[in-house]
Protein backbone atom coordinates (compact mmCIF):
# COMPACT_ATOMS: atom_id res chain seq x y z
CA UNK A 1 0.00 0.00 0.00
CA UNK A 2 1.31 3.73 -0.45
CA UNK A 3 0.51 4.29 3.37
CA UNK A 4 3.24 1.70 3.72
CA UNK A 5 5.75 5.06 3.44
CA UNK A 6 4.71 6.25 6.88
CA UNK A 7 3.14 3.08 8.37
CA UNK A 8 5.57 0.04 7.73
CA UNK A 9 9.15 -1.19 8.93
CA UNK A 10 11.62 -0.70 11.10
CA UNK A 11 12.70 3.04 9.16
CA UNK A 12 8.56 3.89 10.50
CA UNK A 13 8.72 3.41 13.89
CA UNK A 14 9.28 7.00 14.06
CA UNK A 15 6.18 7.85 12.05
CA UNK A 16 3.88 5.07 13.84
CA UNK A 17 5.12 6.74 17.11
CA UNK A 18 2.81 9.88 15.98
CA UNK A 19 0.12 8.10 14.56
CA UNK A 20 -0.03 6.75 17.65
CA UNK A 21 0.22 9.87 19.61
CA UNK A 22 -3.16 10.63 17.50
CA UNK A 23 -4.68 7.81 19.30
CA UNK A 24 -4.53 5.11 16.46
CA UNK A 25 -4.17 1.85 16.54
CA UNK A 26 -1.81 -0.49 15.30
CA UNK A 27 -4.77 -2.63 13.75
CA UNK A 28 -5.57 0.48 12.21
CA UNK A 29 -2.12 1.14 10.62
CA UNK A 30 -2.82 -2.11 9.15
CA UNK A 31 -5.81 -1.32 6.63
CA UNK A 32 -5.62 0.94 3.87
CA UNK A 33 -5.54 4.81 4.85
CA UNK A 34 -7.65 6.87 3.22
CA UNK A 35 -7.85 10.81 3.60
CA UNK A 36 -10.98 12.47 4.09
CA UNK A 37 -10.76 15.98 2.56
CA UNK A 38 -13.60 17.88 4.01
CA UNK A 39 -14.26 21.94 3.10
CA UNK A 40 -16.59 22.09 6.96
CA UNK A 41 -16.43 25.87 8.18
CA UNK A 42 -19.30 28.11 9.88
CA UNK A 43 -19.16 30.84 7.14
CA UNK A 44 -20.35 29.00 4.52
CA UNK A 45 -24.57 27.92 4.14
CA UNK A 46 -23.19 25.07 2.22
CA UNK A 47 -20.48 23.79 4.38
CA UNK A 48 -22.50 24.35 7.58
CA UNK A 49 -23.56 20.45 7.40
CA UNK A 50 -20.13 19.05 6.00
CA UNK A 51 -18.85 17.71 9.72
CA UNK A 52 -22.37 15.63 9.69
CA UNK A 53 -21.46 14.00 5.68
CA UNK A 54 -17.49 13.11 7.30
CA UNK A 55 -18.83 11.32 10.04
CA UNK A 56 -21.17 9.44 7.67
CA UNK A 57 -18.28 9.01 4.82
CA UNK A 58 -16.30 7.65 7.61
CA UNK A 59 -18.49 5.27 8.59
CA UNK A 60 -18.43 4.26 5.51
CA UNK A 61 -14.50 3.72 5.57
CA UNK A 62 -14.49 1.89 8.76
CA UNK A 63 -17.04 -0.64 7.47
CA UNK A 64 -15.39 -1.26 4.16
CA UNK A 65 -11.82 -2.41 6.04
CA UNK A 66 -9.86 1.27 6.07
CA UNK A 67 -9.05 4.11 8.31
CA UNK A 68 -10.59 7.12 7.51
CA UNK A 69 -8.12 10.52 8.21
CA UNK A 70 -9.81 13.60 8.22
CA UNK A 71 -8.22 17.05 7.04
CA UNK A 72 -9.60 20.10 5.84
CA UNK A 73 -10.11 22.55 2.70
CA UNK A 74 -10.63 25.99 2.82
CA UNK A 75 -14.17 27.78 1.21
CA UNK A 76 -15.42 30.85 0.50
CA UNK A 77 -19.29 32.00 0.16
CA UNK A 78 -19.57 33.76 -3.00
CA UNK A 79 -22.79 35.15 -1.78
CA UNK A 80 -20.98 36.98 1.17
CA UNK A 81 -17.78 37.69 -0.76
CA UNK A 82 -19.95 39.86 -3.82
CA UNK A 83 -19.96 43.15 -4.07
CA UNK A 84 -16.72 44.00 -2.29
CA UNK A 85 -13.26 43.20 -2.59
CA UNK A 86 -13.78 39.56 -1.13
CA UNK A 87 -14.95 38.55 -4.38
CA UNK A 88 -11.52 38.66 -5.94
CA UNK A 89 -10.64 36.43 -3.18
CA UNK A 90 -13.03 33.49 -4.75
CA UNK A 91 -11.69 32.39 -7.73
CA UNK A 92 -8.27 32.51 -6.67
CA UNK A 93 -9.03 29.98 -3.68
CA UNK A 94 -9.55 26.85 -5.94
CA UNK A 95 -6.11 27.26 -6.70
CA UNK A 96 -5.03 27.20 -3.19
CA UNK A 97 -7.68 24.16 -2.39
CA UNK A 98 -5.92 22.31 -4.93
CA UNK A 99 -2.35 22.75 -3.88
CA UNK A 100 -2.98 22.64 0.00
CA UNK A 101 -5.01 19.33 -0.97
CA UNK A 102 -1.71 18.37 -3.30
CA UNK A 103 0.35 19.16 0.13
CA UNK A 104 -1.65 17.45 2.55
CA UNK A 105 -2.01 14.17 0.60
CA UNK A 106 1.65 13.78 -0.60
CA UNK A 107 3.07 14.51 2.52
CA UNK A 108 1.05 11.67 4.43
CA UNK A 109 1.13 9.44 1.48
CA UNK A 110 -2.68 8.41 1.66
CA UNK A 111 -4.10 5.38 0.21
CA UNK A 112 -7.29 7.18 -1.02
CA UNK A 113 -9.23 10.35 -0.47
CA UNK A 114 -12.87 11.03 -0.45
CA UNK A 115 -13.25 14.82 -1.22
CA UNK A 116 -16.33 16.75 0.88
CA UNK A 117 -16.72 20.09 -1.23
CA UNK A 118 -20.19 21.67 -2.28
CA UNK A 119 -19.69 25.33 -3.08
CA UNK A 120 -18.17 26.96 -6.17
CA UNK A 121 -14.49 26.84 -5.92
CA UNK A 122 -14.24 23.51 -4.08
CA UNK A 123 -15.77 20.75 -6.36
CA UNK A 124 -12.98 22.21 -8.83
CA UNK A 125 -10.42 23.05 -6.60
CA UNK A 126 -10.53 19.27 -5.45
CA UNK A 127 -11.48 17.60 -8.94
CA UNK A 128 -7.62 19.51 -9.63
CA UNK A 129 -5.96 17.67 -6.57
CA UNK A 130 -7.42 14.63 -7.55
CA UNK A 131 -6.28 14.49 -11.13
CA UNK A 132 -3.08 16.16 -10.22
CA UNK A 133 -2.54 13.41 -7.07
CA UNK A 134 -4.09 11.03 -9.07
CA UNK A 135 -4.74 8.15 -6.42
CA UNK A 136 -8.06 6.32 -6.24
CA UNK A 137 -10.52 9.32 -5.39
CA UNK A 138 -14.16 9.68 -5.27
CA UNK A 139 -16.70 12.76 -4.52
CA UNK A 140 -19.21 13.08 -1.86
CA UNK A 141 -20.57 16.53 -1.70
CA UNK A 142 -22.48 18.47 0.31
CA UNK A 143 -26.55 18.81 -1.63
CA UNK A 144 -28.24 21.34 -2.86
CA UNK A 145 -30.45 23.85 -0.43
CA UNK A 146 -34.16 23.40 -0.76
CA UNK A 147 -35.72 26.57 -2.60
CA UNK A 148 -37.31 29.22 -0.45
CA UNK A 149 -41.13 29.84 -0.32
CA UNK A 150 -42.35 33.47 0.68
CA UNK A 151 -45.51 34.65 2.79
CA UNK A 152 -48.04 34.33 -0.78
CA UNK A 153 -46.50 30.65 -1.69
CA UNK A 154 -44.24 31.84 -4.09
CA UNK A 155 -41.15 29.93 -4.44
CA UNK A 156 -37.62 32.16 -4.23
CA UNK A 157 -33.94 31.69 -4.24
CA UNK A 158 -30.93 33.08 -3.92
CA UNK A 159 -31.12 34.77 -7.63
CA UNK A 160 -34.40 36.70 -6.37
CA UNK A 161 -32.97 37.96 -3.41
CA UNK A 162 -30.91 39.81 -5.17
CA UNK A 163 -32.80 41.35 -8.15
CA UNK A 164 -34.63 42.18 -5.25
CA UNK A 165 -32.34 44.64 -4.46
CA UNK A 166 -32.35 46.30 -7.39
CA UNK A 167 -36.38 46.61 -6.95
CA UNK A 168 -36.05 48.17 -4.39
CA UNK A 169 -33.61 50.97 -5.91
CA UNK A 170 -36.34 51.07 -8.85
CA UNK A 171 -38.54 51.85 -6.47
CA UNK A 172 -40.60 48.67 -7.02
CA UNK A 173 -39.96 46.97 -3.40
CA UNK A 174 -40.33 48.65 0.08
CA UNK A 175 -37.93 47.26 2.82
CA UNK A 176 -40.82 45.29 4.42
CA UNK A 177 -40.49 43.95 1.08
CA UNK A 178 -36.70 43.13 0.58
CA UNK A 179 -37.07 41.78 4.04
CA UNK A 180 -39.19 39.44 3.13
CA UNK A 181 -37.07 37.53 0.54
CA UNK A 182 -33.93 38.15 2.95
CA UNK A 183 -35.87 36.20 5.62
CA UNK A 184 -36.70 33.08 3.01
CA UNK A 185 -35.01 32.95 -0.15
CA UNK A 186 -32.33 30.33 1.28
CA UNK A 187 -34.11 28.33 4.39
CA UNK A 188 -31.67 25.92 4.90
CA UNK A 189 -28.09 24.76 4.60
CA UNK A 190 -26.44 23.52 0.92
CA UNK A 191 -25.52 25.09 -1.97
CA UNK A 192 -27.89 27.82 -3.19
CA UNK A 193 -31.34 26.29 -4.70
CA UNK A 194 -30.61 26.94 -8.64
CA UNK A 195 -28.83 26.00 -11.22
CA UNK A 196 -25.67 27.93 -9.97
CA UNK A 197 -22.02 27.42 -10.07
CA UNK A 198 -21.87 24.97 -7.03
CA UNK A 199 -24.91 22.84 -8.24
CA UNK A 200 -23.49 22.84 -11.76
CA UNK A 201 -20.01 21.54 -11.05
CA UNK A 202 -21.41 18.75 -8.40
CA UNK A 203 -24.19 17.84 -11.28
CA UNK A 204 -21.02 17.58 -13.15
CA UNK A 205 -18.79 15.28 -10.97
CA UNK A 206 -21.84 12.78 -11.73
CA UNK A 207 -21.28 13.22 -15.67
CA UNK A 208 -17.63 12.95 -15.94
CA UNK A 209 -17.90 10.16 -13.31
CA UNK A 210 -16.29 11.36 -10.10
CA UNK A 211 -19.57 10.94 -8.10
CA UNK A 212 -22.36 8.52 -7.15
CA UNK A 213 -25.34 8.88 -7.99
CA UNK A 214 -27.43 11.97 -6.72
CA UNK A 215 -23.97 13.63 -5.92
CA UNK A 216 -25.68 16.59 -7.33
CA UNK A 217 -29.28 16.78 -6.91
CA UNK A 218 -30.04 14.51 -3.06
CA UNK A 219 -30.85 17.45 -1.01
CA UNK A 220 -28.44 18.58 1.69
CA UNK A 221 -31.06 18.13 4.80
CA UNK A 222 -32.23 14.96 3.37
CA UNK A 223 -31.01 11.80 5.60
CA UNK A 224 -30.49 9.87 1.71
CA UNK A 225 -27.49 12.60 1.95
CA UNK A 226 -25.91 10.81 4.40
CA UNK A 227 -26.53 7.47 2.89
CA UNK A 228 -25.21 8.48 -0.43
CA UNK A 229 -21.97 9.79 2.03
CA UNK A 230 -22.16 6.38 3.47
CA UNK A 231 -21.82 4.93 0.42
CA UNK A 232 -18.98 6.88 -0.87
CA UNK A 233 -16.83 5.83 2.09
CA UNK A 234 -17.44 2.52 1.59
CA UNK A 235 -16.90 2.36 -2.58
CA UNK A 236 -13.34 4.41 -2.34
CA UNK A 237 -12.37 0.86 -0.78
CA UNK A 238 -13.50 -0.72 -4.08
CA UNK A 239 -11.46 2.10 -5.81
CA UNK A 240 -8.51 1.23 -3.97
CA UNK A 241 -8.94 -2.20 -4.25
CA UNK A 242 -9.17 -1.81 -8.26
CA UNK A 243 -6.12 0.92 -8.29
CA UNK A 244 -9.26 3.05 -10.70
CA UNK A 245 -7.55 6.71 -10.23
CA UNK A 246 -8.92 9.79 -11.09
CA UNK A 247 -7.14 9.78 -14.32
CA UNK A 248 -8.66 6.38 -15.35
CA UNK A 249 -12.03 8.12 -15.22
CA UNK A 250 -11.25 11.91 -16.13
CA UNK A 251 -10.21 11.33 -19.81
CA UNK A 252 -10.89 13.08 -23.15
CA UNK A 253 -14.08 11.37 -23.75
CA UNK A 254 -15.29 11.88 -19.52
CA UNK A 255 -14.68 15.73 -20.22
CA UNK A 256 -16.76 15.85 -23.34
CA UNK A 257 -19.62 13.91 -21.95
CA UNK A 258 -19.39 16.59 -18.84
CA UNK A 259 -19.20 19.52 -21.69
CA UNK A 260 -22.49 17.57 -23.38
CA UNK A 261 -24.59 17.24 -19.72
CA UNK A 262 -23.43 20.81 -18.92
CA UNK A 263 -25.27 22.00 -22.47
CA UNK A 264 -28.27 19.87 -21.26
CA UNK A 265 -29.02 20.88 -17.65
CA UNK A 266 -27.94 24.92 -18.59
CA UNK A 267 -25.04 25.10 -16.33
CA UNK A 268 -23.16 28.25 -14.87
CA UNK A 269 -20.74 30.21 -17.37
CA UNK A 270 -17.81 29.43 -14.49
CA UNK A 271 -17.92 25.65 -15.82
CA UNK A 272 -16.11 27.35 -19.10
CA UNK A 273 -13.47 28.28 -16.49
CA UNK A 274 -13.10 25.29 -14.30
CA UNK A 275 -13.40 22.13 -17.08
CA UNK A 276 -10.66 23.03 -18.50
CA UNK A 277 -8.39 23.88 -15.64
CA UNK A 278 -9.53 20.21 -14.24
CA UNK A 279 -8.47 19.08 -17.81
CA UNK A 280 -5.19 20.96 -17.65
CA UNK A 281 -4.59 18.95 -14.34
CA UNK A 282 -5.04 15.69 -16.23
CA UNK A 283 -3.06 16.61 -19.09
CA UNK A 284 -6.01 17.41 -21.84
CA UNK A 285 -6.16 20.78 -23.27
CA UNK A 286 -9.80 21.49 -23.20
CA UNK A 287 -10.33 24.38 -26.13
CA UNK A 288 -13.30 26.70 -25.39
CA UNK A 289 -14.23 26.27 -29.33
CA UNK A 290 -15.22 22.69 -28.66
CA UNK A 291 -18.00 24.30 -26.41
CA UNK A 292 -19.64 25.79 -29.37
CA UNK A 293 -19.07 22.69 -31.01
CA UNK A 294 -20.66 20.05 -28.73
CA UNK A 295 -23.72 23.25 -28.00
CA UNK A 296 -24.52 23.01 -31.67
CA UNK A 297 -25.30 19.14 -31.06
CA UNK A 298 -27.27 19.18 -27.65
CA UNK A 299 -30.42 20.32 -26.82
CA UNK A 300 -30.82 22.03 -23.73
CA UNK A 301 -33.49 19.94 -21.65
CA UNK A 302 -33.76 21.73 -18.37
CA UNK A 303 -34.49 25.18 -17.39
CA UNK A 304 -33.70 25.46 -13.41
CA UNK A 305 -33.52 28.89 -11.82
CA UNK A 306 -32.33 31.16 -12.48
CA UNK A 307 -33.49 30.11 -16.17
CA UNK A 308 -37.13 29.39 -15.02
CA UNK A 309 -38.96 28.62 -11.69
CA UNK A 310 -37.48 24.91 -11.16
CA UNK A 311 -35.33 24.11 -8.51
CA UNK A 312 -32.39 21.09 -7.50
CA UNK A 313 -35.04 19.61 -5.38
CA UNK A 314 -37.24 18.84 -8.21
CA UNK A 315 -34.68 17.90 -10.78
CA UNK A 316 -33.73 15.07 -7.98
CA UNK A 317 -37.45 14.13 -8.12
CA UNK A 318 -37.30 13.90 -11.86
CA UNK A 319 -34.45 11.50 -11.38
CA UNK A 320 -31.29 13.20 -11.38
CA UNK A 321 -28.53 14.02 -13.48
CA UNK A 322 -29.03 10.24 -14.42
CA UNK A 323 -32.08 11.07 -15.99
CA UNK A 324 -30.68 13.98 -17.65
CA UNK A 325 -27.66 11.55 -18.99
CA UNK A 326 -29.97 8.89 -20.45
CA UNK A 327 -32.51 11.40 -22.58
CA UNK A 328 -28.76 12.59 -23.88
CA UNK A 329 -28.23 8.71 -24.65
CA UNK A 330 -31.18 8.17 -26.94
CA UNK A 331 -29.16 10.15 -29.51
CA UNK A 332 -25.86 8.80 -28.87
CA UNK A 333 -24.77 12.12 -27.47
CA UNK A 334 -22.63 10.49 -24.56
CA UNK A 335 -19.84 8.21 -24.64
CA UNK A 336 -21.29 5.57 -22.58
CA UNK A 337 -18.58 3.34 -22.41
CA UNK A 338 -16.32 5.61 -19.93
CA UNK A 339 -15.23 4.60 -16.48
CA UNK A 340 -16.57 6.05 -13.50
CA UNK A 341 -16.09 6.00 -9.77
CA UNK A 342 -18.55 3.38 -8.91
CA UNK A 343 -16.12 0.77 -11.34
CA UNK A 344 -18.85 0.54 -13.75
CA UNK A 345 -19.68 1.78 -17.43
CA UNK A 346 -21.60 5.05 -17.82
CA UNK A 347 -23.67 2.96 -19.89
CA UNK A 348 -24.02 -0.04 -16.94
CA UNK A 349 -24.62 2.81 -14.71
CA UNK A 350 -27.79 4.07 -16.65
CA UNK A 351 -29.62 0.74 -17.08
CA UNK A 352 -32.80 0.82 -15.97
CA UNK A 353 -32.82 4.73 -15.63
CA UNK A 354 -36.03 6.79 -16.42
CA UNK A 355 -36.92 10.28 -16.98
CA UNK A 356 -39.91 10.60 -14.08
CA UNK A 357 -40.52 14.08 -14.88
CA UNK A 358 -40.77 15.14 -18.55
CA UNK A 359 -41.72 18.54 -18.00
CA UNK A 360 -38.64 19.15 -16.16
CA UNK A 361 -36.66 17.23 -18.04
CA UNK A 362 -37.30 17.71 -21.55
CA UNK A 363 -37.38 14.57 -23.85
CA UNK A 364 -34.53 14.73 -26.07
CA UNK A 365 -37.26 15.18 -28.57
CA UNK A 366 -39.06 18.32 -27.55
CA UNK A 367 -36.25 20.72 -25.68
CA UNK A 368 -36.52 24.06 -24.56
CA UNK A 369 -34.31 24.81 -27.49
CA UNK A 370 -32.23 23.18 -30.02
CA UNK A 371 -29.02 24.43 -28.91
CA UNK A 372 -26.97 23.65 -25.65
CA UNK A 373 -27.46 26.20 -22.63
CA UNK A 374 -23.70 28.18 -22.79
CA UNK A 375 -22.88 29.98 -26.05
CA UNK A 376 -18.82 31.25 -26.65
CA UNK A 377 -19.01 34.25 -28.73
CA UNK A 378 -16.35 35.68 -30.41
CA UNK A 379 -15.63 38.97 -32.66
CA UNK A 380 -12.91 41.85 -33.13
CA UNK A 381 -14.44 42.71 -29.29
CA UNK A 382 -13.61 39.00 -28.15
CA UNK A 383 -10.96 37.67 -30.74
CA UNK A 384 -10.11 34.84 -27.83
CA UNK A 385 -13.40 34.15 -26.80
CA UNK A 386 -16.48 35.03 -24.37
CA UNK A 387 -18.97 33.19 -22.25
CA UNK A 388 -23.23 33.82 -22.08
CA UNK A 389 -25.61 31.52 -20.45
CA UNK A 390 -27.62 31.46 -23.33
CA UNK A 391 -30.37 29.31 -21.71
CA UNK A 392 -31.05 32.42 -19.09
CA UNK A 393 -31.17 35.04 -21.53
CA UNK A 394 -34.83 36.99 -22.95
CA UNK A 395 -35.71 35.81 -26.28
CA UNK A 396 -35.99 39.63 -27.65
CA UNK A 397 -32.05 40.02 -26.46
CA UNK A 398 -30.75 37.01 -28.28
CA UNK A 399 -29.86 39.56 -31.17
CA UNK A 400 -28.82 43.50 -29.67
CA UNK A 401 -27.05 46.07 -30.66
CA UNK A 402 -26.77 49.35 -28.43
CA UNK A 403 -24.59 52.06 -27.11
CA UNK A 404 -21.58 51.55 -24.91
CA UNK A 405 -21.90 52.42 -21.15
CA UNK A 406 -18.20 52.20 -20.11
CA UNK A 407 -16.92 51.58 -16.29
CA UNK A 408 -13.45 51.04 -15.20
CA UNK A 409 -14.86 48.75 -12.01
CA UNK A 410 -18.28 46.80 -10.86
CA UNK A 411 -18.48 49.50 -8.35
CA UNK A 412 -18.40 52.16 -10.83
CA UNK A 413 -21.33 50.35 -13.01
CA UNK A 414 -23.75 49.67 -9.73
CA UNK A 415 -23.67 52.83 -8.85
CA UNK A 416 -24.51 54.23 -12.46
CA UNK A 417 -27.23 51.22 -12.16
CA UNK A 418 -28.86 51.79 -8.86
CA UNK A 419 -28.62 55.59 -9.72
CA UNK A 420 -30.97 55.23 -13.06
CA UNK A 421 -28.38 56.13 -15.34
CA UNK A 422 -28.47 52.93 -17.28
CA UNK A 423 -31.36 53.48 -19.89
CA UNK A 424 -33.33 50.66 -22.30
CA UNK A 425 -30.77 49.69 -25.33
CA UNK A 426 -27.28 50.45 -23.53
CA UNK A 427 -24.21 47.63 -23.02
CA UNK A 428 -22.91 48.12 -20.23
CA UNK A 429 -19.44 47.37 -20.37
CA UNK A 430 -17.28 46.43 -17.06
CA UNK A 431 -13.44 46.03 -17.87
CA UNK A 432 -10.02 45.61 -15.58
CA UNK A 433 -12.38 42.73 -13.66
CA UNK A 434 -10.29 39.95 -15.51
CA UNK A 435 -8.23 37.19 -14.24
CA UNK A 436 -5.36 39.58 -13.92
CA UNK A 437 -6.61 43.14 -13.79
CA UNK A 438 -8.98 42.03 -11.20
CA UNK A 439 -6.79 40.73 -9.56
CA UNK A 440 -9.35 37.55 -9.04
CA UNK A 441 -11.43 38.04 -12.10
CA UNK A 442 -14.57 39.04 -10.06
CA UNK A 443 -18.12 37.77 -10.50
CA UNK A 444 -20.43 40.52 -11.28
CA UNK A 445 -23.93 39.55 -9.62
CA UNK A 446 -24.91 42.77 -8.07
CA UNK A 447 -24.83 44.55 -11.95
CA UNK A 448 -26.68 41.64 -13.31
CA UNK A 449 -29.16 41.09 -10.27
CA UNK A 450 -29.63 45.75 -10.16
CA UNK A 451 -30.59 45.46 -13.89
CA UNK A 452 -32.78 42.61 -13.77
CA UNK A 453 -34.50 44.06 -10.55
CA UNK A 454 -34.92 47.01 -11.79
CA UNK A 455 -36.73 45.99 -14.74
CA UNK A 456 -33.89 46.08 -17.94
CA UNK A 457 -33.22 42.82 -18.30
CA UNK A 458 -35.36 42.76 -21.26
CA UNK A 459 -33.42 45.95 -23.17
CA UNK A 460 -29.96 45.91 -21.68
CA UNK A 461 -26.61 43.89 -21.90
CA UNK A 462 -23.54 43.67 -19.94
CA UNK A 463 -20.10 42.45 -20.92
CA UNK A 464 -16.95 42.16 -18.82
CA UNK A 465 -14.08 40.58 -18.86
CA UNK A 466 -14.69 39.35 -14.79
CA UNK A 467 -17.47 36.46 -14.79
CA UNK A 468 -20.91 35.96 -13.38
CA UNK A 469 -22.62 33.97 -10.72
CA UNK A 470 -24.55 31.23 -11.95
CA UNK A 471 -27.75 33.11 -10.55
CA UNK A 472 -27.04 35.37 -13.36
CA UNK A 473 -29.85 36.11 -16.08
CA UNK A 474 -30.03 38.33 -19.24
CA UNK A 475 -27.52 39.38 -21.65
CA UNK A 476 -24.72 38.79 -19.13
CA UNK A 477 -21.46 38.07 -21.66
CA UNK A 478 -18.19 37.65 -19.42
CA UNK A 479 -14.91 35.95 -19.76
CA UNK A 480 -13.81 38.93 -22.76
CA UNK A 481 -10.40 37.77 -23.63
CA UNK A 482 -7.91 39.19 -24.31
CA UNK A 483 -9.06 41.08 -20.86
CA UNK A 484 -8.35 44.48 -20.23
CA UNK A 485 -5.23 44.10 -18.51
CA UNK A 486 -3.59 42.84 -20.98
CA UNK A 487 -4.50 45.22 -23.78
CA UNK A 488 -7.81 43.08 -24.90
CA UNK A 489 -9.88 45.46 -27.73
CA UNK A 490 -12.52 45.81 -23.92
CA UNK A 491 -9.69 48.39 -23.08
CA UNK A 492 -10.18 50.44 -26.05
CA UNK A 493 -14.04 50.45 -25.62
CA UNK A 494 -15.31 54.17 -25.84
CA UNK A 495 -18.89 55.65 -24.05
CA UNK A 496 -20.91 55.11 -26.72
CA UNK A 497 -19.40 53.41 -29.07
CA UNK A 498 -21.90 50.40 -30.86
CA UNK A 499 -21.55 46.79 -29.63
CA UNK A 500 -23.64 44.43 -31.55
CA UNK A 501 -24.45 40.79 -29.97
CA UNK A 502 -26.13 37.91 -31.86
CA UNK A 503 -25.81 34.86 -29.44
CA UNK A 504 -27.34 32.14 -32.46
CA UNK A 505 -24.71 33.63 -34.39
CA UNK A 506 -21.78 33.39 -31.43
CA UNK A 507 -20.87 36.59 -32.32
CA UNK A 508 -20.09 40.26 -30.70
CA UNK A 509 -18.74 42.98 -32.64
CA UNK A 510 -16.91 46.10 -31.26
CA UNK A 511 -18.77 48.13 -34.30
CA UNK A 512 -15.17 51.00 -34.35
CA UNK A 513 -12.94 50.64 -37.61
CA UNK A 514 -9.48 48.84 -37.53
CA UNK A 515 -7.93 52.57 -37.74
CA UNK A 516 -9.46 54.14 -34.72
CA UNK A 517 -8.98 51.17 -32.80
CA UNK A 518 -5.21 51.18 -33.65
CA UNK A 519 -4.65 54.73 -32.83
CA UNK A 520 -6.79 53.94 -29.43
CA UNK A 521 -4.50 51.40 -29.04
CA UNK A 522 -1.09 53.09 -29.44
CA UNK A 523 -2.35 55.80 -26.57
CA UNK A 524 -3.49 52.68 -24.41
CA UNK A 525 -1.73 52.84 -21.07
CA UNK A 526 -2.52 50.10 -18.59
CA UNK A 527 -3.84 51.44 -15.24
CA UNK A 528 -1.69 50.97 -12.11
CA UNK A 529 -1.71 47.32 -10.32
CA UNK A 530 -4.90 47.33 -7.95
CA UNK A 531 -3.37 45.06 -5.51
CA UNK A 532 0.24 44.85 -4.88
CA UNK A 533 0.93 42.55 -2.35
CA UNK A 534 -0.05 39.62 -0.86
CA UNK A 535 -1.53 36.55 -2.27
CA UNK A 536 -3.54 38.48 -5.25
CA UNK A 537 -0.69 40.20 -6.32
CA UNK A 538 1.38 36.80 -6.50
CA UNK A 539 -1.72 35.34 -8.54
CA UNK A 540 -1.94 38.19 -10.93
CA UNK A 541 1.43 37.23 -12.00
CA UNK A 542 0.94 33.59 -12.67
CA UNK A 543 -2.62 34.10 -13.74
CA UNK A 544 -3.27 33.03 -17.35
CA UNK A 545 -6.38 33.97 -19.44
CA UNK A 546 -9.96 32.86 -18.81
CA UNK A 547 -9.97 31.45 -22.22
CA UNK A 548 -7.39 28.70 -20.79
CA UNK A 549 -9.41 28.49 -17.88
CA UNK A 550 -7.55 30.70 -15.64
CA UNK A 551 -4.88 28.37 -14.92
CA UNK A 552 -1.58 29.22 -12.86
CA UNK A 553 1.46 28.99 -15.01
Amino acid sequence: MRSDNVTKGVDRAPNRSLFYALGYTKEELEKPLIGVVCSYNEIVPGHMNLDKIAEAVKAGIRAAGGTPVEFPAIAVCDGIAMGHIGMKYSLVTRDLIADSTEAMAMAHQFDGLVMIPNCDKNVPGLLMAAARINIPTIFCSGGPMLAGRLEDGRRTCLSHMFEAVGSYYAGKLDDAGVEEYENNACPTCGSCSGMYTANSMNCLTEAIGMGLRGNGTIPAVWSARLRLAKHAGMQIMELVKKDIKPRDIMTPAAFHNAETVDMALGCSTNTMLHLPAIAHECGIALDLDLSNEISGKTPNLCHLAPAGDTYMEDLEGAGGVYAVMKELTKKGLLDTGVLTCTGKTMAENLEGIENLNPELIRPIDSPYSPDGGIAVLKGNLAPEGSVVKRSAVAPEMMVHSGPARVFDSEEEAISAIYAGKIKPGDVVVIRYEGPKGGPGMREMLNPTSAICGMGLGESVALITDGRFSGATRGAAIGHVCPEAAQGGPIALVEEGDLISIDIPSCSITLNVDEATLAQRKAKWVCPPAKVTTGYLARYAKLVTSAARGAVLE
